[in-house]
């Protein structure tokens, strides 16, 4: 986890386990599950490059190491992104 600009309020978020089909993420306690299904390009990425994550905003996160951001909104309603994720 990096630190954020002083002064920026970004809530706590950490990833919290890895498995071969996916990762958990915990994000201001809720935590989401990233299937590799989904999003192929974490599949062969290093358990480092995964736990890499940055947050950009309250809604947005970054694993800068894999050039992948993935929207708030697309973990809490799957069903509403039909596209799977593409490197």
């Amino acid at each position: 986890m990096s630190s954020s600009l002083p002064g920026t309020n970004i809530s706590y978020f950490e990833v919290t386990n890895i498995t071969s089909v996916g990762f958990w993420i915990l994000i201001d306690n809720k935590e989401y599950f990233v299937p590799f299904e989904d999003y192929p390009a974490f599949r062969i990425a290093t358990i480092a490059q995964i736990y890499a994550v940055q947050r950009v905003s309250p809604t947005q996160f970054n694993w800068p190491e894999l050039d992948i951001d993935i929207e708030l909104d697309a973990l809490e309603h799957p069903d509403q992104y039909s596209l799977t994720f593409r490197a």
